[in-house]
């Protein structure tokens, strides 16, 4: 060690600390943060500065971008030519910037993130919009400091008369800290601003009526409102984007989307390739392909779909799947005197008011103080023309200018009467006089040197007449001008005048329309986006297998026919309920032990007419011992007029009925919940949702039936056990059917167990009290077995009747001619011996024609073989038409 070195002991960790804190404020203040008066970076600003200060204006020829960077590297920025370069290019990018300020000439890259060319093959200049954020800047409006070598001076922001941080928005990562910034619309800017200005009080929900939302240079659609008035409001949110689709058909018929905006900050081409991963792996289906037909004249991103695609349900996908949706984190942090702040729409509207404030202060100070040199100047002009004698022989006889000079200033024997009396009547505070503003040499004189100097440098032209009298009129519109200044100065309302004056020239030049839509009701996105709502066959077995079905898979078929095959089951199980739903259906799935469940249709495990289907306990909170005993179709349970004004009408094998209103179910849990109290001894058999105003029908197996006006049943609450419905003629006997009814032309169907059925008038049905035996509705006989099912029906009907060894039918309604009450009908389908029916379900007849599917066997699960019969097979006999016994 050196004998006379000094070592100075240091804690590492505070050293660490301090250079770190440096380093940290260094990219904060100088690097990643904008300025929240001009919205730009050191970078940006420098860039800005350097191209007007090469005179690359935007009526100016192009320069090569090399000449610029260099001019930037070389004065201002000495960080590196690569970031000045893609600073440059990325202000001169329609897609990046909502208002570009540089205007580029050559490959500047493009939306599919192709970089730019190099520097030396392309060229730029300013935008005319880019020189509103340099205006004034040479008047003294801004503070200049020295640059990196202290050889110069820069501005430490510019004057920005564009509002620039909100209309083009920013982005920037420093420590401990970041930025994001959404662009916005710039007439909606400016005329929130003017809001503001008359208004400094206005609440930020008053401002949103002006500056709607982030409006992106790319356009597509703000999904949703909620993360806009969040960033409003706070200074944070999540903006939902979504890019525009529509659909189209070629004219072979294929359906089409077609991508024309996508959302900010999207790579188009990534966005693509993504897409057709996805596609390979399954996860998006209905495309076929994906076409990029972008050209000069717009973004254009075709899909062409699948001859059985959905194209909402495919756009849909996209959405959740692909970039075609993303989100914009709003993040408004920028500098406000030099340290960072989260500032909400009305700080930056605030803050950028108060720096162009006093940018229109400086300015009229500045532009104040040099009128006022002028009128000084044109003083002594005048009073040089008032003694034009007297100063030419002054002037003759002094042996050189400077004697000359000061010879002029002492004046003597000049009149400055006139000029004074001018003066007098132009500026009112008569500040100018004709020596006064600081620049006399001497007390006593009558001129100063700078007047005395303007008087020696004037041409002999100007001593004519017309010459004279430009110079007396100039005069007067300085001092005019001067006065004006100093009302400004005196005058904050003016100067906020001016403010507006300026920005709503602004918005006549520059404004334009809006390019981003906005969904101001969005809903959240749910699965139910995806999914088309179609009608759907829904199938439950006797051992609780449950499954939906496409309805167009079941065709229609002639009364008599012996059915297709339905649903492959066990020997000793057999489909139970069968009922049609659409997809986006909620369904209350009753239990005999008096539970209710809720469950959307597409949660529904889909499978084929032949498919087996879930068990029911996969899908709900079921109890091994209990079963399903009915199903209703709910569209929505949100709606309160609605849940308000429905009923659900129980019933129960032993004749028990109850009334409850729909809005003591409109609460779904997973768990469930307790619908009635059932007796010992006793199930529910079947739910009905109802107006309130209609009939009831109760059916027993015995076939009888009963009908009587719901009013007779008063409405409980939700773990009653309900009231006497219909007495019960014998103790085996028991309610296989309830209807409700609300019209005068529907006829009661009902079906037996052999297949036998017809449908009679309702009008045949008295109306009588609730709790009474009824009347016949089917004569029983052991060819027909007991009655099984009981429906309202009308001719625009089609019934679905499956048996219990899976085999189905679907026929029109229209078939069935309308009987007598009491007769024993016709044969509907025809069964196996040891057969019976299982289930009836009553759909609508679909407008479309009807699949039809092939007429091939079809196969029990016994192996006996069905054919469809012949026509002769198809007549009937007289003893199936017979009507009464």
């Amino acid at each position: 060690m050196a004998e006379k070195e000094n070592i100075i002991s240091i804690n590492i960790e505070d050293e660490m600390r301090g250079a770190y804190i440096d380093y940290s404020m260094s990219v904060i203040i100088s690097r990643a943060l904008p300025d929240v008066r001009d919205g730009l970076k050191p970078v940006h600003r420098r860039v800005l500065f350097g191209m007007a200060e090469l005179g690359v204006n935007y009526n100016k020829p192009y320069k090569k971008s090399a000449r610029i960077v260099g001019e930037v590297l070389g004065k201002y920025h000495p960080h590196g030519d690569s970031s000045v370069y893609d600073t440059m290019v990325r202000m001169a990018q329609e897609w990046s910037l909502r208002y570009p300020l540089v205007d580029g000439q050559g490959n500047f890259g493009s939306i599919d993130g192709d970089s730019p060319a190099a520097m030396r093959y392309t060229e730029a200049r300013l935008k005319r919009i880019a020189e509103e954020m340099l205006t004034d800047i040479y008047k003294d409006t801004v503070d200049f400091q020295p640059n990196f070598d202290d050889s110069l001076t820069e501005p430490s922001v510019l004057p920005g008369k564009i509002p620039n941080l909100l209309v083009n928005g920013t982005s920037g990562i420093a420590v401990g800290m970041a930025t994001n910034m959404a662009p916005h619309n710039l007439t909606e800017v400016i005329d929130g601003i003017v809001a503001y200005i008359n208004d400094p009080e206005i609440t930020i929900a008053q401002l949103m009526e002006f500056v709607k939302a982030p409006d992106f240079p790319t356009g597509g659609t703000i999904y949703g409102y909620q993360g806009v008035k969040s960033a409003f409001e706070t200074g944070r949110g999540r903006i939902v984007m979504r890019g525009n689709a529509t659909f189209d058909t070629t004219p072979t018929g294929k359906e089409q989307i077609i991508v024309t905006e996508i959302p900010y900050m999207v790579n188009k081409a990534s966005m693509i390739e993504k897409t057709a991963q996805l596609i390979n792996e399954k996860r998006i289906e209905g495309i076929s392909d994906i076409r990029d037909e972008s050209d000069r004249d717009g973004l254009r991103v075709v899909y062409d779909l699948k001859k059985d695609a959905v194209p909402n349900v495919v756009l849909n996908n996209l959405y959740n799947y692909t970039q075609l949706q993303s989100s914009f984190g709003v993040n408004n942090v920028a500098l406000v005197k030099g340290r960072p702040h989260t500032l909400n729409l009305k700080e930056l509207i605030k803050y950028y008011v108060e720096h162009r404030h006093e940018v229109v202060v400086r300015r009229t100070r500045y532009e104040l103080k040099e009128a006022q040199k002028r009128a000084h100047v044109l003083v002594g002009l005048l009073i040089a023309l008032d003694n034009i004698d007297k100063v030419i022989s002054l002037i003759r006889a002094s042996r050189d200018p400077e004697e000359a000079k000061f010879a002029l200033m002492r004046g003597e024997g000049f009149d400055t009467s006139r000029v004074l009396s001018q003066l007098n009547m132009l500026s009112a505070s008569n500040e100018i006089t004709p020596s006064d503003n600081g620049h006399s040499s001497t007390e006593g004189n009558i001129l100063s040197e700078i007047q005395a100097k303007a008087i020696l440098d004037m041409r002999l032209q100007r001593l004519t007449g017309l010459e004279r009298d430009k110079i007396e009129k100039e005069f007067e519109e300085v001092l005019a001008f001067v006065n004006y200044l100093q009302e400004v100065l005196a005058n904050e309302s003016l100067r906020m005048k001016i403010i507006t004056d300026e920005l709503l020239e602004l918005k006549e030049r520059y404004g334009d329309k809006r390019r981003t839509q906005i969904v101001l009701a969005a809903d959240e996105f749910t699965m139910e986006d995806m999914i088309a709502d179609e009608p759907m066959v829904i199938t439950i077995s006797h051992a609780g297998y449950i499954k939906r079905t496409p309805l167009v898979e079941y065709r229609t078929q002639g009364r008599g026919g012996v059915g297709s095959r339905g649903v492959s089951t066990k020997d000793d199980d057999f489909t139970e309920h069968l009922f049609v739903a659409s997809m986006h259906n909620y369904l209350m799935i009753f239990t005999e032990g008096g539970k209710v469940f809720w469950l959307k249709v597409y949660a529904i495990p889909e499978g084929s007419k032949t498919a087996k289907g879930r068990p029911i306990q996969n899908l709900i909170q079921i109890d091994s011992d209990d079963k399903v005993r009915a199903v209703i179709n709910v569209k929505n349970l949100d709606d309160a007029d609605y849940v308000n004004n429905n009923y659900l009408i129980m019933c129960t094998q032993k004749g028990t009925i109850k009334k409850t209103s729909l809005e003591a179910y409109s609460r779904p849990r997973q768990a469930g919940i307790n619908a009635i109290t059932i007796n010992d001894g006793d199930r529910l058999l079947d739910v009905a949702l109802t107006n309130g105003s209609n009939d009831i029908v109760l059916a027993l197996q015995s076939g009888m039936a009963i009908r009587f006006d719901e009013s007779r049943v008063r409405p409980m609450g939700r773990v009653a056990a309900g009231v006497r419905g219909i007495s019960l003629s014998e103790p085996d006997d028991k309610v296989v059917g309830m209807v409700c009814i609300n019209r005068s032309d529907a006829q009661l169907l009902v079906v037996s167990e052999k297949g036998f059925g017809k449908r009679s008038s309702i009008e045949d049905y008295r109306i009588t009290n609730r709790g009474g035996k009824g009347v016949k509705t089917f004569n029983i006989s052991d060819k027909t077995g007991y009655l099984v099912a009981i429906k309202e029906v009308t001719d625009s009907d089609e019934l679905m009747i499956i048996n219990k060894s899976g085999i189905t039918i679907r026929m029109e309604v229209s078939d069935l001619r309308v009987m007598g009450r009491a007769t024993q009908g016709v044969r509907l389908i025809r069964l196996n011996e040891n057969d019976e029916i299982s289930s009836v379900a009553k759909i609508e007849k679909l407008e479309e024609s009807v699949v039809a599917d092939e007429l091939t066997n079809n196969t029990n699960t016994n192996g006996v073989n069905h054919v469809l019969p012949d026509e002769n097979e198809l007549s009937l006999s007289d003893d199936d038409l017979s009507e009464e016994e």
